[in-house]
């Protein structure tokens, strides 16, 4: 995808969300917000750029999607109400999955066959999770949230993934599905092969991944790549780039339900999906000049730091 591709499909994202009747629910929400009478509104759009601009060079630095930085750090550390910083998150996810997914399906790292069941099923599951996430007290959510962020950081911490995990035969469902491919390793001047097994608990595991990235508001990448990676036998690049395309249609389903609600708000959505999208830009470069080794234990301990705030929060200690 092109940059000017790109720039125009977040025009026409940043358009749909400006005119959507919800959104002056939205600013009438906002209004009841304490911002800090100190400071005027704007300074909150300048901060908040920002602050998103080196969230994205540390997410490409780390591996990491931006959502799953955003909402942890963003309802740590801003005044923002739980309910809008989740909705501009699930934005952020989607911004990145349609920046990257054109070109991830031209190059077929991103399997449709793979992408179309999963997306199915999270999508659906989303929903449900947006609808549990916004009925649930505000205490309830945040405890969750940082039970969730903990355990994510534990399993950025602990997993190990494969580059080719060996699949001896394709299960069944696999099989019927058409959960197979191959694509261009451009290191070993190879077409690499693949096809999946343990389909129907891979599939069933996003039932929760759904439900949970509906909920929080969360990129669900860093669930999604161990599942399809480890579980279902499917080769870490390829896993990757299906994990990102299906962020462009399970956070879509979640965004409709929190925009719906008056829960997205331009003057935060907006600057977060431009920082971080540029600071992602700029994390390209800057990767080529540090070890993402040393930035990647930084990041989960700051994940660990922002789950235990939430957590802390949501029981009314911290």
């Amino acid at each position: 995808m092109t940059v000017k591709s790109f720039l125009w499909k977040l025009v026409g994202l940043v358009l749909i969300v400006l005119t959507h009747p919800a959104v002056s629910l939205a600013i009438e929400k906002t209004a009841k917000i304490d911002m800090n009478a100190g400071k005027p509104w704007w300074m909150w759009v300048i901060i908040l750029f920002f602050f998103c601009f080196i969230l994205g060079i540390v997410a490409v630095l780390a591996g990491v999607g931006g959502g799953v930085l955003y909402v942890p750090l963003v309802s740590g550390f801003f005044p923002f109400h739980l309910d809008f910083v989740r909705g501009a998150g699930l934005l952020v996810a989607l911004a990145g999955a349609l920046a990257a997914g054109p070109g991830l399906l031209r190059r077929n790292l991103a399997n449709l066959r793979l992408a179309i069941p999963v997306a199915l099923i999270a999508s659906s599951c989303a929903i449900v999770g947006a609808f549990l996430g916004l009925a649930l007290p505000r205490n309830v959510v945040q405890v969750c949230l940082g039970a969730t962020i903990i355990f994510i950081a534990l399993l950025l911490l602990m997993s190990k993934n494969v580059e080719r995990p060996v699949v001896s035969r394709q299960d069944a469902i696999g099989l019927a599905l058409g959960m197979s491919g191959a694509y261009w390793e451009e290191s070993s001047k190879e077409v690499v092969e693949w096809k999946t097994h343990r389909t129907v608990l891979g599939l069933s595991l996003f039932i929760i991944i759904g439900i949970m990235a509906g909920m929080f508001g969360l990129g669900a990448g860093w669930a999604n790549v161990p599942v399809l990676n480890l579980l279902m036998g499917v080769p870490l690049k390829v896993a990757v780039g299906t994990s990102k395309f299906l962020l462009s249609i399970t956070d879509t389903s979640a965004a409709w339900i929190y925009l719906n609600q008056g829960c997205i708000i331009p003057l935060m959505a907006v600057p977060s999906i431009v920082g971080l999208m540029l600071g992602s830009f700029a994390g390209v470069r800057v990767l080529a000049l540090v070890k993402p080794k040393v930035i990647r234990y930084i990041v989960i301990g700051v994940l660990l730091f922002a789950g235990g705030k939430a957590l802390l929060k949501g029981l009314g200690i911290g």
